[in-house]
């Protein structure tokens, strides 16, 4: 573990510093625009745009990284990235606000992408859990980190948007500086959403309502703790110990996940949620401390949800088809982290800031309600190979179309069966097509190689042997005239 962590190390403290202020940014943008009053529907605006900047970001970073190759595309992204947040400092026009939040999400998912694809060429299967391990720690760790900054700023001026340009900028520096750098190409996921709309429609309809919840936490929880009159630094501890609620649930929910049913722990897991969120969407002001301890629980209930949903849905789809799930499950998280702020913002102005956790209420309610099947129908559901082992995920849209690649319950094969390198043209001789295409039609003739039955294996060994006979035949006999011509002599 300690040889892993050492030789990604300069990955790690890549995503931790990107994270970092990525982490203080939302809740920056969040509080200044609560602060020279921007009404919630267009905050949210702002923040729904980053969420579809991360969605579209995967085609873009394909083709950047495709391109230009890893480092290149990581360097150019994280250059724009700082010149945007720079950019929220230079003008308060809010449309150019929703435009800087749209480059920034599409840049970063280019980010992730390079990270993810690197961690992913680098590792072996054996060792790919740990590296996402830490991958995933190093990413809660710098979320969190960054309302710690928040904490240490005394406002909401330029100082703060200069602390989150200097970690996009810093983060440069591990990237430039390490020399592992032959990293091979990885082709997008493929996407076969209607098949699973098809197969599992109430798991992707819950994946797209957890998204609603996380995107609403992350872009309106500052808005929320503002009308709480919280001060700057009350809001980056509250934020802080949510997030850090979101690493501490992984571990037991590991642990459970794997012992007792996915489906029950979803349930209860939402059930649970709905119930410690009603508190804050009742009472329009409650203590400080009492909001600390209410927002820890509420986070611990959230931000375990994706993880179970992922988990099941892994459970109820054969192994070949596990890759393309894990996109379009990440495609439906994003769409719902695009709803969830637009419609918390559109109703936070006119209800006040509670009708958040009441919209977490709500929502957990419809997961509940989602989740309910029969023993009969739940198990005819479960694929082969169910309960694959639980593996605790990012709950935010941290992670690329790349990401399955990372998860050690994949096969080797089959990830680079669903996303392949760069494709080959392998050059074959004549002799070899034309034998090839005789063993083809002499095994469509006779027996499946596959089948069990020893007689057709031996037909089909037979007929294999008798064509590699022939073509050693043939090259003596080319090469016997030369023989006999230095013999004569």
């Amino acid at each position: 573990m300690k040889k892993t962590f050492g030789v990604f190390f300069p990955l790690y403290t890549t995503t931790l510093l990107m994270l970092l202020g990525s982490g203080l940014l939302t809740t920056y943008v969040s509080l200044r625009l609560s602060a020279i009053n921007v009404s919630g529907a267009m905050i949210g605006a702002i923040i729904a745009a980053n969420y579809i900047g991360l969605v579209i970001g995967g085609k873009v970073g394909h083709y950047l990284i495709a391109r230009v190759g890893h480092i290149r595309a990581y360097v150019s992204c994280s250059g724009i990235i700082t010149a945007a947040v720079i950019g929220h400092g230079l003008t308060e026009i809010i449309p150019i606000w929703v435009v800087l939040r749209l480059i920034i999400g599409l840049c970063m998912m280019c980010q992730y992408m390079v990270l993810e694809s690197w961690l992913n060429d680098q590792s072996e299967s054996s060792q790919r859990g740990v590296v996402f391990g830490f991958y995933m720690a190093a990413s809660y760790l710098g979320m969190a980190l960054g309302q710690v900054v928040l904490m240490l700023q005394t406002g909401l001026g330029m100082s703060t948007l200069l602390v989150i340009a200097l970690c996009f900028a810093l983060c440069l520096v591990p990237i430039a500086l390490t020399t592992r750098t032959k990293v091979g190409h990885m082709s997008p996921a493929p996407m076969e959403l209607k098949f699973f709309i098809g197969a599992i429609p109430k798991v992707l309809a819950i994946t797209l309502v957890i998204g609603m919840i996380i995107g609403a936490f992350y872009g309106m929880a500052p808005l929320y703790t503002s009308q709480q009159s919280l001060s700057t630094q009350q809001t980056g501890l509250f934020m802080a110990l949510a997030i850090f609620a979101g690493l501490v649930a992984q571990f037991p929910l590991s642990w459970l996940s794997d012992r007792y049913n996915r489906n029950m722990l979803m349930r209860i897991n939402a059930l649970l949620l709905a119930i410690t969120a009603l508190p804050l969407a009742v009472f329009s002001h409650i203590s400080f401390p009492l909001l600390l301890a209410c927002g820890f629980i509420v986070s611990l209930m959230q931000f375990t949800l994706y993880p179970l949903v992922v988990a099941l849905a892994n459970d109820m789809i054969e192994p070949e088809r596990r890759v393309s799930l894990s996109a379009c499950l990440l495609m439906a998280f994003g769409v719902g982290a695009c709803i969830g702020p637009l419609l918390v913002g559109a109703l936070i102005e006119p209800l006040g800031g509670k009708i958040l956790y009441a919209f977490f209420a709500l929502c957990a309610a419809g997961i509940v309600a989602l989740s309910r099947t029969s023993a009969k129908e739940q198990q005819t559901q479960m694929a082969v190979d169910a309960p694959v082992p639980h593996i605790a995920m990012p709950d935010s849209l941290s992670s690329s179309p790349l990401s399955p690649a990372l998860n050690p319950n994949l096969d080797e094969q089959m990830i680079q069966d669903q996303m392949p390198a760069h494709e080959t043209v392998e050059q074959i001789t004549p002799a070899e097509a034309s034998d090839a295409d005789k063993v083809a039609e002499r095994r469509e003739q006779g027996a499946d190689p596959e089948a069990d039955t020893g007689l057709q294996r031996a037909f089909i060994l037979l007929e294999d042997s008798d064509i590699t006979l022939k073509k050693e035949e043939q090259d003596e006999e080319d090469v016997a005239p030369p023989r006999v011509a230095r013999q004569g002599r």
